[in-house]
C-alpha cells in the first residue's frame, strides 16, 4: 500500500498484458510526440498531417490537442500560470497512458514553460518523449493570427497571452526543430515526413 499525492492506501495492480505485448500486436512502439510552439505556429496542422501520414502507413495514433482537451478533461482550468501548468501535467499523464498502450500519441499545445515540458518528459522511459519545436518567429505567428487572439491580446482584451504579455520559453534540447526562415515555410506534409523519418530511424514504426 502507498500514498501518492492526496490519494492514500492505494496499490498498483500489474496487468498480465504489458506494453511490449501491445506493441507486438500493433507492430509499432508507443511514444509521445510533443509538438510545442507559439500560437499560430502550425502545431495543430502539423499534428493532423502527421497523424494522417502515419495512419496511411498502418500506424495507430491519437492527437491530444490543447483546445480539444479543454473541452472536456481540462474545462475546469483557466489560462493563469498555475492552471496552465496543471493543464500540461494532466495532458502529460494521459499521453503517458496512450504511449503505454502502444499508441503513437501526438500532443499539440503551446506548453510555454520549460519546467512543465521537462516534467512530462520525465514521465516516460528515455527516448519515448520526442519534442518537436515549431520555431516560427512571433511576427509570423501574429501575422497569421488564425483565431484572432493576438489582435485581442494587443487590444488588452486577453491577459496573459503567450508571446505578448506572458513568456514562451523555447526548448533547449528538442529532438526535432522545424524552423521557418524568413518567408520560407515547409508544407505540413513535408514537416510530417521529417518527423516520420526520425521515427523510422529510431525504430518506432516497428515492434
Amino acid at each position: 500500500m502507498s500514498n501518492v499525492g492526496k490519494s492514500t492506501n492505494i496499490l498498483w495492480h500489474e496487468s498480465s498484458i504489458q506494453k511490449l505485448d501491445r506493441q507486438q500486436l500493433l507492430q509499432q512502439k508507443g511514444c509521445v510526440i510533443w509538438v510545442t510552439g507559439l500560437s499560430g505556429s502550425g502545431k495543430s496542422t502539423l499534428a493532423c498531417a502527421l497523424s494522417r501520414s502515419l495512419h496511411s502507413r498502418g500506424k495507430l495514433t491519437y492527437i491530444l490537442d490543447g483546445d480539444n482537451v479543454r473541452h472536456g478533461l481540462n474545462k475546469d482550468l483557466s489560462f493563469g500560470a498555475e492552471d496552465r501548468s496543471e493543464n500540461i501535467r494532466r495532458i502529460g499523464e494521459v499521453a503517458k497512458l496512450f504511449a503505454d498502450a502502444g499508441i503513437i500519441c501526438i500532443t499539440s499545445l503551446i506548453s510555454p514553460y520549460q519546467k512543465d515540458r521537462d516534467a512530462c518528459r520525465e514521465l516516460l522511459p528515455k527516448g519515448d518523449f520526442i519534442e518537436v519545436f515549431l520555431n516560427v518567429p512571433l511576427h509570423v505567428c501574429e501575422a497569421r493570427d488564425p483565431k484572432g487572439l493576438y489582435k485581442l491580446a494587443r487590444a488588452g482584451k486577453i491577459k496573459g497571452f503567450t508571446g505578448v504579455d506572458d513568456p514562451y520559453e523555447p526548448p533547449c534540447n528538442s529532438e526535432i526543430v522545424l524552423q521557418q526562415k524568413g518567408s520560407d515555410c515547409a508544407s505540413p506534409v513535408d514537416m510530417a515526413e521529417t518527423v516520420i523519418s526520425y521515427l523510422e530511424e529510431n525504430g518506432y514504426l516497428g515492434a
